[in-house]
């Protein structure tokens, strides 16, 4: 493919966007402008299936990493323009929102950590359910749960999407280069056409879903139903227009106007129209939350890790897990032959279920539940976890029960597990200091199953989430109590994603951006990371490629074919009900080194990382 370069203004200003001038559009760019070219897509990022070693990558002044080499190269080309970290995750998102159309998008939601040098700031842009939302929502005629795959293609499971009007409210804080350049990469591989990937093909394939919905089966199949083949030169004239329309109208083009109107029109079609509506889009505003902190001490070292609060559960159950680790003893080493041990993983797995019965418990949006003892660092203090510790003994646990931080009693009723999917991962450090972490989300793969579309004479479009899945599907427990994390008007489903800073704790210093996809797994993916990393002394990339292992409140799972049989009956002896299952992790991390920056992507993805 010959390399298109696109020319757009750099003296074109937010201010002149958010006051609603219009008159510019990237068609008469002028001649002082930045460059992007179309990489160079005849070479497919990996194989179809299984892993592929990533070597890490180092670098002196700056780096991207995101989950495909088409949204990386867009960063990139962003941070040599001058752009900020932020500026490079925006034009990221976009890209990937068209790449990897099954993880996150602008019909979803996303949290984003930003450090500008000094100060850490959360941005959450997680969906909210919209105001004509009622609790019984996610239940059938008969009073129970819907199926998961009957919930996901519902009207009811899509919430307002958040992600592009957070990253507006975050280019006016952090921004470098103006708005409606960062879209320029992706509107060109829209129109100009992307080469399907070996994942994206497979999940294609894969998908039960997808196909029934009309937009979609037109754009992303064959007429005989086959997935579009990798290296399928695939074109989204419709994404284009749209990005176009927000590049220079700002979020309100997605929030108001035709492309609201066809939002609304999809999330309330059958099955199970929704109550979404103009006004819920209207109305949607992203939140500025403080960053939820914590010290850890590993190696001699004391760090300061920063995450995300609730409604993510993220940070405080790695937090808990960690922290009562360091409350544990142990009867051997914590690694054997390079692999977790087994006298590790069960004391692992056990502060992981204790977690999650705190976070069944507690963990919902903080402006509907108040946090424990009034603060959510009361489920973050040491003698707490040190109290909780207590708890794990030689044998697994025959349950986990919830705690009392600060003696604390909850009138909750704990949340019973139900599936999490879906997200994508981003992490940014530019030449001046600045760093970003996120997280992004459509929740499922491919979300509501829902693609919008503004226009019947342009293919494609963009997908809907599926986010309000992530509530409790029964609002109460079999006690009558309710159940924190229930559906409100309103309110920001709980989320696992887990954006992660770390600093060194006597200088202040950035160590490390990191952070991945999958789920409720997300949090012991992240963990794994930074376990690796701060305690066992890898690499960011060493410490990506481990086995993932975990637990979600019931058994212990490990990753599958990657543990040796005497660790599997290691665990068994102990009284764990183990299962290998496929835990497809998507880590993205950058660290500092001696000499600039260290890159890893997980071998278990597309992604890559690239700088300078």
């Amino acid at each position: 493919m010959t390399p298109t370069v696109l020319r757009i203004p750099i003296l074109f200003t937010c201010a002149c966007l958010l006051s609603g001038c219009t008159s510019w559009s990237i068609s008469s760019a002028p001649a002082n402008a930045l460059r992007y070219s179309v990489p160079d897509q005849t070479i497919q990022p990996e194989a179809a299936s299984g892993n592929t070693t990533k070597p890490g990558w180092a670098f002196k002044r700056q780096a991207v990493a995101a989950a495909n080499p088409l949204a990386t190269d867009a960063g990139h080309q962003v941070l040599r323009a001058g752009g900020s970290a932020l500026d490079a995750a925006i034009a990221v998102q976009m890209v990937l929102g068209l790449v990897e159309p099954q993880s996150s998008g602008i019909g979803g939601g996303a949290f984003l950590l930003h450090f500008d040098g000094q100060k850490v700031t959360a941005h959450d842009g997680r969906e909210t359910a919209p105001a004509g939302a009622r609790p019984d929502m996610l239940l059938n005629e008969q009073g129970q749960p819907l199926s998961f795959q009957d919930a996901v293609q519902s009207g009811h499971a899509v919430g307002v999407p958040g992600t592009v009007r957070m990253l507006e409210v975050a280019h006016r804080q952090h921004g470098r280069l103006p708005w409606s350049q960062l879209f320029v990469p992706a509107i060109s591989l829209a129109e100009q056409g992307f080469a399907v990937s070996p994942r994206l093909h497979t999940l294609l394939q894969a998908d039960p879903l997808l196909r029934n919905d009309p937009l979609a089966m037109r754009f992303y199949y064959q007429p005989d139903g086959r997935a579009w083949p990798i290296g399928h030169l695939l074109r989204n004239p419709e994404y284009a227009h749209v990005l176009r329309r927000i590049a220079n109208e700002g979020s309100r083009a997605l929030h108001e106007g035709p492309v609201a109107q066809a939002i609304v029109q999809r999330t309330q079609a059958q099955p199970r129209p929704g109550s979404l509506s103009l006004q819920d889009l209207r109305d949607y505003q992203p939140k500025a939350r403080e960053a939820l902190c914590f010290e850890h001490s590993a190696q001699s070292r004391q760090y300061r890790i920063c995450g995300f609060p609730p409604p993510s559960s993220g940070q405080i159950a790695i937090g808990q897990i960690l922290g009562m680790l360091q409350h544990t003893t142990t009867q051997g080493t914590d690694r054997a032959q390079g692999l977790a041990s087994a006298d590790w993983l069960h004391r692992y797995s056990e502060a992981s279920r204790l977690a999650f019965a705190d976070r069944a418990q507690y963990v919902a949006d903080p402006d509907f539940v108040a946090a424990p003892a009034g603060h959510w660092h009361s489920l973050l203090a040491p003698d707490y976890l040190r109290q909780r510790s207590q708890l794990i003994g030689p044998r697994a646990m025959a349950s986990a029960p919830a705690g009392q931080p600060s003696g604390a009693r909850s009138s909750w009723g704990p949340m019973p597990t139900q599936p999490e999917y879906g997200t994508s991962h981003i992490s940014v450090v530019d030449a001046q200091g600045r760093a970003v972490a996120m997280t992004t989300t459509i929740e499922a793969a491919f979300g509501a199953r829902r693609m919008v579309s503004t226009s019947a004479d342009r293919a494609g479009g963009f997908l809907l989430n599926n986010e309000l899945t992530d509530f409790s599907f029964a609002p109460s427990d079999s006690q009558g109590r309710p159940i924190a994390n229930r559906v409100e008007p309103g309110k920001r489903p709980r989320s696992s994603m887990s954006p992660t800073l770390v600093f060194d704790s006597a200088t202040g210093q950035l160590l490390m951006s990191g952070g991945s996809p999958g789920g409720a797994l997300i949090i012991h993916y992240t963990a794994k990371l930074l376990i690796g990393t701060l305690h066992w002394g890898l690499n960011a990339q060493e410490a990506i490629d481990l086995p993932n292992f975990g637990s979600l409140g019931g058994p212990t799972v490990l990753e599958a074919k990657r543990f040796e049989n005497t660790t599997l009956e290691a665990l068994k002896a102990r009284g764990h009900e183990v299962r290998e299952v496929d835990m497809t992790s998507g880590l993205q991390a950058i660290e500092r080194t001696a000499s600039g920056w260290f890159g890893g992507a997980d071998p278990r993805r597309e992604g890559v990382v690239l700088g300078d």
